[in-house]
């Protein structure tokens, strides 16, 4: 699908009224819509052991929903390698990479909830701090025509925790963000689209805790979201 295209409109109609639906729902990928935290982990902590670094929950913050680069910059000071940082993203990014091609797995309840938003024709965008490359892998086993916009670490200035990703996002459907639904799972990723002004509602892939906000909800599994409740959080913060 284009990315300008929005979902099929010969679909049939959601039983949910159309005020109470969301203008769009935005979606992370690592961790949100695949299990792919965990090898974005597992990339890191193979690397840092090389470099005689141990990775603990202290270094989650600085990998955890970040970009490759970011993180390349925290190994880089942590251990003291003669690697320049633009090695270790490299190295960084073929590992990930490859275990992303061979273990993508949606998480619990994501393709059907991505399937009732399209029979409710709520455009949905992908908004990730991936690579380019990573996002199309995961895209190619998930599929490509859920999204009507799909932005990578790449495609903005800056990448999350900076709103960029989710105001581009929001400009590229041509909505207000304030009437979109992000959906996250890290507290890197709910400070970018809190600060883009979405509403949000974390479903947290780690024990790393989420930040509570106004516009923040939270929820432990996909499985129980569902369009009438994202609908309400754009008109009902703190659902």
């Amino acid at each position: 699908m284009p990315e300008s295209a929005l979902p099929d409109s010969t679909l049939p109609d959601s039983a949910v009224p159309p005020a109470t639906r969301p203008a769009a729902v935005l979606f992370d990928m690592d961790g949100t819509l695949v299990d792919t935290e965990h090898l974005w982990w597992q990339a890191t902590a193979e690397l840092a052991d090389e470099l005689q670094h141990a990775l603990t929950d202290q270094d989650a913050p600085e990998v955890l929903g970040r970009a490759i680069e970011h993180t390349a910059a925290h190994l880089h000071r942590v251990s003291g390698t003669s690697l320049s940082e633009a090695e270790l993203a490299d190295r960084l990014g073929d590992s990930f990479a490859g275990k992303v091609a061979a273990e993508t797995v949606p998480r619990p309840g994501a393709l059907a909830l991505l399937a009732e938003l399209r029979d409710a024709r709520v455009p949905t965008a992908l908004v990730s701090a991936s690579p380019r490359r990573v996002v199309d892998l995961v895209l190619a086993t998930i599929g490509r025509d859920w999204f009507a916009v799909t932005l990578a670490a790449e495609d903005t200035p800056r990448t999350k925790p900076a709103p960029d990703p989710y105001l581009a996002a929001a400009e590229r459907l041509g909505l207000d963000p304030a009437d979109c639904v992000a959906v996250e799972d890290t507290p890197t990723g709910v400070a970018s689209a809190t600060a883009a002004g979405c509403a949000v509602l974390a479903v947290p892939s780690s024990a790393t805790p989420i930040p509570d906000g106004s516009r923040v909800t939270l929820l432990d599994s996909l499985e129980h979201a569902d369009v009438a409740l994202l609908g309400k959080l754009t008109t009902s913060p703190g659902v």
